[in-house]
């Protein structure tokens, strides 16, 4: 396996955090992406996640109610390289077997001002749970509302990429997770 192939995990994990600015509707999931980059030998690779889903109740005029609880399928993370593709399922890195999943699930949303939110919550992946803030930037057009992001996120920290690949020397342990959730609706930000 690649040291490429355990950036996808981080990927997911900034998948749970983007989710977490929408109101009660649904994500539109062909207008919506969540990518990884990080760094193997010192080259930036980028890779994605294919499948997530999220539930995601927002009321920008009622915080206090409003969650978000995204699911990410580990399984279906992808750089391109098929090879590397197939690593990134195995033990070492995701053990999709085990953990089919990651999730990030939001304990409060906050507004900032000028459409830009911070979610705090938990994000579990491969059985490691960690508290997580994810900013989120909110732009709306017609009646589809798009969450951006970036999260910066430690692999190691979630046993991606373990054994001989925990070598940060050949896979960075820095990952940068972005994401663009489409979703159907939400009130006025």
């Amino acid at each position: 396996m690649t040291k490429s192939s355990f950036i996808a995990v981080a990927a997911l994990s900034v998948l749970s955090l983007t989710a977490s600015a929408w109101a009660d509707q649904s994500l539109l999931a062909d207008q919506s992406e969540i990518k990884f980059t990080f760094k193997q030998l010192g080259v930036p690779v980028t890779g994605q996640f294919q499948k997530f889903d999220a539930q995601i109740k927002l009321d920008p005029k009622e915080l206090a109610g409003s969650s978000v609880n995204v699911k990410v399928d580990t399984g279906s993370a992808t750089i391109g390289v098929p090879d590397t593709d197939a690593e990134l399922a195995k033990p070492l890195w995701f053990n999709t077997a085990q953990f089919p999943q990651a999730t990030f699930t939001s304990s409060s949303i906050k507004a900032l001002g000028d459409g830009k939110y911070e979610a705090q919550g938990t994000l579990d992946i491969k059985g490691v749970s960690s508290p997580i803030t994810v900013p989120v930037s909110l732009q709306q057009s017609g009646g589809v509302t798009v969450a951006t992001g970036e999260i910066p996120l430690q692999r190691l920290n979630f046993k991606i990429g373990e054994g001989e690949w925990s070598d940060a020397s050949i896979v960075a342990n820095d990952v940068k997770v972005t994401f663009k959730l489409a979703i159907d609706g939400v009130g006025a930000l």
